[in-house]
């Protein structure tokens, strides 16, 4: 993918170039929102206003990474979101379908290759990661989801968030910390090796 050239073709009003753009971060994009507010829609509506956004705001991207400043278009929505939410808090601690019926896991993580043994051990430490992730303030858990789940540098991540550098590892060590505390309530269902100190979570 020639990215510059779709960015500067999108700039210029080329709406195939920036489908081709949505199409290479939609995912990415969505699998973020969906860390952050835990819910399947909100995460699908998150993504949808951060591309209408990106769209709109186009022409103040200057270079740089892209991929960062898609970043900071869905954060802003999860935080807008989250605004809402707070006026009224209806946030199940686990994902639902359409007829608000919880379900094992989000879509994205179905793996058709795994046995049923394994799915459902896979499903518990999802549950398990993204209880403690919500158990996060929301800025703490921001960072991990942009460096741990996505796997920005930290400097990328900064630039998402408009955070100086030295408050983004401050934030996503404090953040680990309380992870790691978080997680050895469910020791049995993490893998020996896994730690969260340099690695990125599942």
């Amino acid at each position: 993918m020639d990215e510059p050239g779709l960015i500067r073709d999108a700039q210029r009003g080329d709406l195939d170039a920036f489908n081709s753009l949505v199409l290479a971060y939609q995912d990415v994009l969505y699998n973020t929102a969906l860390r952050i507010l835990n819910d399947d829609a909100l995460a699908a509506d998150a993504t949808q206003d951060a591309f209408i956004s990106a769209f709109r705001s186009l022409n103040s991207f200057r270079g740089g990474s892209f991929k960062a400043w898609l970043m900071r278009t869905v954060t802003n929505a999860c935080y807008d979101e989250l605004r809402r939410q707070k006026r009224r808090p209806t946030i199940p601690l686990e994902p639902t379908n359409d007829d608000d019926e919880e379900i094992d896991s989000p879509r994205w993580l179905a793996d058709s290759s795994m046995s049923p043994a394994e799915k459902f051990e896979a499903d518990e430490l999802e549950h398990a990661i993204q209880h403690c992730l919500q158990a996060l303030p929301v800025d703490f858990r921001t960072v991990v989801v942009m460096a741990d789940v996505q796997g920005l540098d930290y400097s990328e991540v900064a630039t998402a968030t408009h955070i100086p550098l030295g408050t983004i590892k401050s934030r996503l060590a404090r953040a680990r910390l309380r992870l790691r505390e978080c997680l050895q309530g469910f020791g049995e269902l993490l893998p020996a090796a896994f730690r969260l100190e340099g690695e990125s979570l599942p």
